[in-house]
């Protein structure tokens, strides 16, 4: 694999956790389109119990937790994504239903049947949507749902250069009518779906991370793993402002009913 098209997982741990630690999002997104999601889902109140797989330093999570009056339990591989979130909530005082936990997403802690809510922006490829979906849905009561990101195909036919791209970073990457169905075969019925604005990647997800590249790489001068890192971002973001027209992160709403 050439260094331009790297996974995020072949880089060292410490130096991923700093990096992203330095931006309000790990992934795209923004608070509308949280909400908007959010407004699919039903039945809420006081004592649901919401999960954030893949939570990062809790940017999308401390929106659900202010738009919603449940008991939020959030999860995510790296501790120092763990400890940036948990003093989000202290300083936003939502730390008395919002707690943020060290765990793998494919070994979660939760009662089976229990939880309202399965949340994860930007994080499911790291487990794989259909996997992902099917394993997480045993948490869920019935009539409980699931809200997900998922980077997905928005044409039938693109480029082959970005077509490349993507097959070699995420080989599940397809349709959203492919998506959809997955969910369906999961075990869930789909409520929503909706395409994730362009400003939810350049201006909410790229252009943060511009400053952030010139620190970054002052910081590590000379460290060949770190230069790498940042080009693989800079390579990202110039693919997809380049074929922006053909994928794109969507949101999937699904409800289990059974």
């Amino acid at each position: 694999m050439n260094n331009e098209n790297k996974s995020i997982h072949e880089f060292d741990f410490s130096l991923i956790c700093e990096y992203y630690s330095g931006i309000h999002r790990q992934g795209p997104g923004s608070e509308h389109a949280t909400i908007n999601a959010l407004g699919f889902i039903e039945n809420l109140d006081k004592n649901s119990l919401i999960a954030d797989i893949g939570c990062g330093t809790g940017g999308q999570t401390m929106v659900l937790a202010q738009n919603t009056e449940g008991f939020i339990t959030a999860v995510d591989l790296f501790p120092d994504f763990i400890e940036i979130f948990n003093q989000n909530a202290s300083k936003l005082r939502l730390n008395d239903r919002v707690k943020g936990l060290v765990g793998s997403m494919d070994n979660l802690a939760f009662e089976i049947g229990t939880l309202d809510l399965i949340w994860s922006e930007g994080a499911i490829y790291n487990i794989g949507f259909e996997k992902g979906l099917n394993e997480w849905r045993k948490f869920l009561k019935t009539n409980g749902y699931i809200a997900v990101t998922e980077v997905s195909w928005l044409t039938e036919n693109r480029p082959k250069e970005i077509e490349d791209f993507w097959i070699e970073a995420y080989p599940e990457i397809d349709l959203v009518s492919k998506k959809i169905s997955q969910m369906e075969k999961a075990g869930y019925s789909p409520t929503a779906s909706f395409v994730l604005p362009e400003q939810c990647w350049t201006k909410n997800f790229y252009e943060p991370q511009v400053e952030l590249q010139k620190e970054f790489l002052n910081k590590h001068s000379g460290n060949k793993t770190a230069e790498e890192l940042v080009a693989n971002q800079q390579h990202e973001a110039i693919m997809y402002r380049k074929y922006k027209e053909f994928y794109g992160y969507v949101f999937y709403i699904g409800k289990k009913v059974y």
